[in-house]
């Protein structure tokens, strides 16, 4: 008999932990399991995008709205909802509710709780995100089974804390079939007519905040474009940092060059058109959107962080700068797309994600992990 999961996440947009999610949803199904994604949000939030995408895959999903904050009552009534549903698992996305349900102690939620840490971001000490980061790291220690996406996030929990938890590295895995088809499906105007009009194109995909380092790949673009004057920047994604993100552009002059559209429905076809890909982050777990680059063969240049040096073979099939200060990171940007032998790194990093990084693969290790949890509650 198939396992009844639900799965709890607040979601910003869709971006690794979402596609994370959808690709593990969508091979729980085809193995006869009953998982539920429960996607929370505000009140006045009609869809997000996690839920009309899972309505396109044809995936199980439940808006579920509540004001915002520590709302312990509506957390309760969600774990009761699940009790009277018969789910075996709770498995939480994302710090909201890795609170609000490792708060409650495991004799009232009655049913095993799992979380996946797909990265910690850190926040301003003392601000309202650095207690919830703060409330996080404690309420994980409720939970009767931790995943951590990439190995390089052990760091970020004490060693004297890791003997208490149930720590498993899962990699995030990728529906590779559908990926590629997806690559070959027509671009939304707007963004096409903007590859169009540019020699070529360089691709920033992520949430709009600090820790993606996007500030630094503007200021690094305004370099590039006095080698490549007919290059084009695209950044996809959405977050606090875009009227910021906004005005760098209209100070660095690069209006015309760059382009936000926000969220996009299919980024394996602006992949698939992009000549670079670059993620200079701050701080990484094992991001989907390098998974994705890596399937369809577009050339990645990353930072050395979390789980993306080892992805890559350490260099094998992509390119990784130390520093993301934007005079290096122009340079490396540079001499990439001077270079017209890339093939041997592209087609490294296509066969790695088949060996380790597909649907197949992750929903292995998180059904071990699940039946594990269940036998210490036997």
């Amino acid at each position: 008999m198939g396992l009844k999961v639900l799965h709890l996440i607040d979601s910003g947009g869709l971006y690794g932990a979402e596609k994370m999610l959808l690709n593990l949803v969508q091979e729980q199904l085809n193995r006869g399991h009953e998982p539920m994604i429960l996607s929370a949000g505000e009140p006045h939030i009609e869809e997000k995008p996690i839920e009309s995408e899972a309505k396109r895959l044809g995936l199980p999903v439940m808006a579920w709205r509540m004001t915002p904050g520590l709302n312990l009552k509506e957390a309760w009534r969600i774990i009761k909802w699940a009790q009277a549903k018969n789910y075996q698992f709770l498995h939480s996305h994302g710090f909201k509710f890795n609170v609000l349900i490792g708060l409650f102690p495991r004799f009232l939620r009655k049913i095993p709780s799992i979380t996946t840490l797909h990265g910690y971001v850190h926040a301003r000490r003392f601000s309202k995100m650095w207690v919830y980061e703060c409330i996080d790291r404690v309420a994980i220690y409720r939970m009767d089974g931790v995943v951590l996406v990439a190995e390089a996030m052990k760091g970020e929990i004490p060693e004297r804390s890791r003997a208490s938890l149930n720590i498993r590295v899962i990699p995030n895995g990728l529906n590779i079939a559908d990926l590629k088809k997806r690559s070959t499906v027509a671009l939304e105007d707007q963004i096409q007519q903007f590859i169009n009009s540019h020699e070529l194109v360089i691709l920033g995909i992520g949430r709009l905040s600090r820790e993606k380092g996007f500030d630094h790949l503007l200021r690094a673009f305004h370099k590039v474009k006095s080698e490549f004057p007919g290059a084009g920047l695209i950044l996809v994604g959405e977050g606090k940092q875009r009227d910021a993100l906004e005005g760098l552009t209209a100070e660095l002059d690069l209006s015309e060059a760059v382009l936000m559209p926000g969220y996009c429905s299919n980024v394996p076809a602006l992949l698939k058109q992009a000549r670079l890909l670059v993620m200079p982050s701050l701080t990484e777990g094992l991001p989907i959107t390098l998974l994705e680059a890596m399937a369809i063969e577009t050339p990645v240049l990353v930072s050395a962080v979390g789980e993306m040096p080892k992805a890559l073979g350490y260099g094998k099939g992509g390119h990784i700068t130390q520093s993301i200060e934007p005079a290096e990171l122009a340079d490396a940007m540079i001499a990439l797309l001077h270079n017209s032998c890339l093939k041997k790194k592209t087609e490294w990093a296509a066969q790695a994600v088949v060996r380790d990084y597909s649907a197949e693969a992750m929903t292995n290790n998180y059904l071990s992990l699940y039946n594990t949890v269940a036998g210490q509650k036997t």
